[in-house]
């Protein structure tokens, strides 16, 4: 295995075919699935929407999960199913993708930024225990790049201010909590399977809640309000009529996505075993690089290994996070950027008169950051072409 202390010669590690950052792997089992879904001519929201259901529910111990058609949808109903509404505020980290926010903005109410801790890069319990208001209606933590945050602290405060705990999981389906599944924390867990993630039905997502009233309405409001789902009106026990109780939204999953969910169910922590491996691979080959590279997860937790970011500084490693992930690129390396910190695009920017210097920790992140492929689709070869493309382009790379 070439390894840190290999000779490296500049332009060998150039691939023949891109490398695609957040690869899924994709088996024969589920393309069997889904072909078996497209013969049974039940397509939309069925038995294997609610069979995949059961089986996120036992994963992670939560008493209910409802499957959506995006994590987007997910955190928006929980955002309304709990009542925040406008003039609310919902306490959440600038480090994240602006799905988180704009559900917030979706239900009426505004995201209140505060900074993550540096070396975590989650949101910093201590902020927002200062930036609790009379208006405040809800925390919205993210598990970033699948390191749980500190919930502990983030429940404390909950308990003691009167607020709702809603959490992006979208990176952090494995994570473990001292003991607790993520999943089974919060109020309500929000999770992804878009094609990046560590299991995917292509688009799709769940929630999670142990309140059996939020788990009603998140049900009944994500397929336009109505008091029986498809499958129900529908199925063979014959027609059933419903109530419309809510002006509700198409948020449903379909049992063409849940096809694919239920096998990836199967495999999650073997892919997760997987994915280790190569975190340990780039955790050894990167040892001795002018890079920052991620933090040992916390004592009591299990991290999702979602994404593997280095932090690339250019007076350290002489070369700007945007060079270097050009000189991956040339060398067909995919990459991807997690995230722009929120307050620094230009409607988050604008509508709430945020300005660089208000987040810096957040906007040291951003300005560094830079995600490596990682993924159980990836062979060692492909570990390798990015151990010695990452090592090229900091050692040999053009400056």
């Amino acid at each position: 295995m070439v390894g840190a202390t290999t000779p490296y010669v500049p332009g060998k590690t150039k691939r023949e075919k891109m490398l695609v950052f957040g690869l899924p792997r994709i088996d024969d089992d589920e393309i069997e699935e889904v072909e078996q879904t497209l013969r049974s001519g039940w397509l939309g929201t069925g038995p294997k929407v609610h069979r995949f259901e059961n089986l996120f529910r036992e994963y992670t111990g939560a008493a209910h999960a409802m499957a959506l058609n995006s994590c987007t949808a997910a955190l928006h109903l929980a955002m309304v199913s709990a009542g925040v509404k406008a003039g609310d505020e919902v306490i959440t980290t600038p480090m994240t993708f602006c799905a988180t926010a704009n559900a917030v903005i979706h239900a009426g109410a505004k995201p209140v930024f505060v900074d993550v801790d540096r070396t975590t890069m989650n949101i910093d319990p201590e902020r927002v225990e200062r930036a609790v208001t009379p208006k405040t209606r809800a925390i919205l933590p993210v598990h970033f790049a699948g390191r749980p945050c500190d919930m502990d602290a983030i429940l404390d405060i909950a308990r003691r201010r009167g607020l709702l705990v809603v959490e992006d999981a979208a990176h952090c389906i494995e994570g473990v909590y001292r003991g607790r599944k993520v999943g089974a924390i919060g109020d309500v867990t929000c999770f992804s399977f878009y094609v990046t993630k560590n299991i995917t039905t292509a688009e799709g997502g769940m929630a999670t809640t142990r309140r059996e009233d939020l788990a009603d309405k998140i049900k009944m409001y994500g397929l336009h309000g109505m008091s029986r789902d498809a499958w129900k009106r529908y199925s063979d026990s014959g027609y059933v009529q419903y109530d419309v109780v809510f002006p509700g939204f198409k948020y449903n999953m379909t049992d063409l996505q849940a096809s694919l969910g239920i096998h990836q169910m199967a495999r999650i922590d073997r892919w997760w075993l997987r994915r280790q491996e190569v975190w340990r691979r780039y955790d050894e080959a990167f040892a001795d690089l002018p890079v920052i590279r991620p933090a040992p997860p916390e004592p009591d937790t299990r991290h999702a290994r979602h994404l593997y970011t280095l932090l690339v500084d250019n007076k350290e490693a002489k070369i700007s996070r945007d060079d270097f992930q050009r000189e991956l690129f040339e060398r067909r390396i995919g990459t991807g950027i997690h995230f722009k910190s929120l307050h620094l695009h230009e409607y988050y920017r604008n509508a709430f008169d945020h300005h660089r210097g208000d987040f810096p920790n957040a906007e040291y992140i951003s300005d560094r950051t830079i995600s490596l492929p990682l993924s159980a689709a990836m062979s060692e070869e492909d570990v390798q072409d990015v151990i010695d493309a990452v090592r090229e382009a900091l050692l040999h790379g053009n400056r």
